[in-house]
This record gives C-alpha cells, sequence and structure tokens, in this order.
C-alpha cells in the first residue's frame, strides 16, 4: 500500500430514495462556506417503477450534480455506484440524504482533508442530533441521538478513494444502512490505513417514525451475524458498538416458546416457570425504555407493545442472520486488533 497525501478536490456522493430531506441537504451544501465539491453524485436508489417529483437541485450545485440510477440493493450498494462514478478524484464524501451540513461545512472539511496524514484513510464529521427542548427525549430520539456518539457513521464520511480501490468499497451483503460502515472502516483500519475525526460540523435530524420503528430496527441483528462472521466476536469492541439486548430478548422469547407445550404436557410448574420469567423479561424491557422517556400516553402505548414484539422478532432475525450468512468467510485479521476501546454504554432501547 502506497497511500498519497493529501489533495484538492473532493466529490459527495448521497444515496437516497427520494425523501424531501434530501433537497433540504443539497441546499445546505450549496450554500456551505468553503471549496465546493468538484461533482455531486445523487444515487437514486428507488425501486425501477417508483415515481416522484423532478430533483430541485439548487443553482450553485446544478452544473456539478449528477443524478444516477442505484440498483435498489440499498445504501452499501448505492455508495459503491457512486464512488466509483466518481473516477479519479482523491476524496469521496458520503452524505446520508437526510443530514444538513454545517454553514462552514466546505471550509471546514478543507480543513480536515488538509490535516489528513498519508495514511488517513478517512475522516468523519463530528454529527450533532437535536433534541426536543423541555421534555425528555422519546425512545426514537434517544435512538436517533446516538448516531452523535456512533464510529465511523456515513451519514457524513469523508474517504481517500484511493483506500476505497484498496478493500474494494462497501460490502453489499449489508442492505441496510446498519453495520456496512464499521465493517468498511474495519476492513480500512486492517489493511494498514487509519481514520481520524475532524472538527466539520452536520446535523442529523431525528426523523419522523411511526409506532413501530423499533420492532423494524430489530433486522439489524442479522447484520450483527454478518460482522460476527467476518470479524470475530471481538468486533463490537474495536467498532465501539454497544452489544444490545440479544441474549435477554432470546432468553425471554424461549421462556415464552417453552410455556405453551410445557403446560400442553400437564407440566404446570415449569410451564409457570417459564410463563413468570417471559413476563419479568418483558416487564423489565418495557420499564427500561419507558423510564427515561416522557412517559406520554403515546409513547407508554408504544413502549409497552413493542417490548412485547421486539425480542421474538430480534431473536428471529438473528437466526435468519445464522441461516442466511452460514457461510460466510472470515476476513484476514491483524495479529493486533486495529481500535481496541470499550463499546458505547447500551441503550436500552435497542
Amino acid at each position: 500500500m502506497t497511500p498519497r497525501p493529501y489533495e484538492s478536490g473532493y466529490a459527495v456522493v448521497v444515496p437516497s430514495l427520494g425523501r424531501p430531506s434530501l433537497e433540504v441537504c443539497l441546499r445546505a451544501l450549496a450554500t456551505a462556506k468553503g471549496p465546493p465539491p468538484l461533482e455531486v453524485i445523487v444515487v437514486d436508489d428507488r425501486p425501477g417503477n417508483s415515481q416522484s417529483p423532478p430533483l430541485e437541485v439548487p443553482v450553485g450545485l446544478r452544473e456539478r450534480t449528477t443524478v444516477v440510477r442505484g440498483r435498489a440493493a440499498g445504501p452499501a450498494a448505492a455508495r459503491n455506484i457512486g464512488w466509483r462514478r466518481a473516477g479519479s478524484v482523491p476524496w469521496v464524501v458520503f452524505l446520508d440524504d437526510d443530514v444538513v451540513p454545517g454553514p462552514t461545512w466546505a471550509a471546514d472539511l478543507a480543513a480536515d482533508l488538509a490535516a489528513a496524514s498519508d495514511v488517513t484513510a478517512a475522516v468523519t464529521a463530528r454529527i450533532e442530533v437535536p433534541l426536543p427542548s423541555g421534555r425528555p427525549p422519546t425512545d426514537w430520539e434517544r435512538n436517533t441521538a446516538g448516531l452523535a456518539t456512533a464510529r465511523w457513521i456515513t451519514a457524513d464520511m469523508a474517504y481517500r478513494t484511493d483506500a476505497l480501490h484498496a478493500v474494494g468499497g462497501f460490502d453489499e451483503r449489508f442492505r441496510r444502512a446498519f453495520r456496512e460502515d464499521a465493517d468498511l472502516a474495519l476492513r480500512v483500519l486492517n489493511a494498514g490505513w487509519s481514520l481520524s475525526t475532524g472538527r466539520r460540523t452536520t446535523t442529523h435530524p431525528v426523523r419522523p417514525a411511526g409506532r413501530w420503528i423499533s420492532v423494524r430496527l430489530q433486522a439489524g441483528n442479522a447484520d450483527d451475524v454478518l460482522m460476527t462472521r467476518l470479524h470475530g466476536r471481538h468486533w463490537w469492541g474495536w467498532a465501539g458498538a454497544p452489544r444490545g439486548r440479544l441474549r435477554r430478548h432470546v432468553l425471554i422469547t424461549a421462556a415464552a416458546t417453552a410455556a405453551l407445550p410445557l403446560a400442553a404436557l400437564d407440566r404446570r410448574s415449569a410451564a409457570a416457570g417459564c410463563a413468570a420469567l417471559w413476563l419479568a423479561g418483558t416487564a423489565e424491557f418495557a420499564r427500561a425504555r419507558i423510564a427515561p422517556g416522557p412517559r406520554s400516553r403515546a409513547e407508554v402505548t408504544a413502549m409497552l407493545l413493542t417490548s412485547l414484539v421486539i425480542p421474538p422478532v430480534a431473536t428471529w432475525h438473528w437466526l435468519r442472520g445464522q441461516v442466511k450468512h452460514r457461510r460466510a468467510l472470515p476476513l484476514r485479521l491483524s495479529a493486533q486488533p486495529p481500535l481496541a476501546t470499550p463499546p458505547r454504554a447500551e441503550e436500552a432501547g435497542t
């Protein structure tokens, strides 16, 4: 590996499903002080028959912006399309379509890249998540706030093109916006590069979400299985990722699953014990999610309902991942872990 030092010039790649927030992101990018991107590549990753109004690109970016079609295969595949389309530009900045770059973002980015050493593969931004004042955040708001401390998050991450070529870009087996950024960072670190934190600031608003969003997020348990297959069981600490509650979810689900057949076999004491374990585990989970929140009627109702559903759904996705990724081969890792620091504190809502 012979990485090159910083060179001026960068492209921006934004994978998008056509959300209205995309135009907000582009307007902030167009008005940010500092050197503009050489090119902005928006990867439209909606299914082919999706229809939406034409994208309104701000005047300052109109001549620099290209919209290309994705394969509806998830953000990892969409980003690969984007950075490869960017060609020989030295740096590619990945932005999510629901972030808002700060007013001096471009100037701060230039400073971040200029400070990069010749082995720096990527420079992450500082992510800010505005939370409501006057009341505690909801479970979903706390979940989104975790992005502010997430390591190597591609909501705003500048990667050296040489480093992307060296490791082959994103692993497209990660089809959701989850773990694909940690996987790429660990592979880059293992290849001998380094990662750094920049000074530019990007805001990630809390987007609207329905009552069942926490249930849908449990699909990430299958991605965690793939991460373990690829990077080994220590990847959680290296990536600074919270372990979550999967072990407890599996235990709660097993207890609920065993209670009914035990009752049918007239093994009443064992059935009662399993039912009590299920009830206690579910109650503790719901309490942990309700206690720090606003405790409004809507929030408490949502937490009670989803706390019943999350353990079996999380267990199902974990089992699905075990089957789907059973043939995934471990990566060749260096003798020393790339970054051995403690993971972030567990979030009760995960």
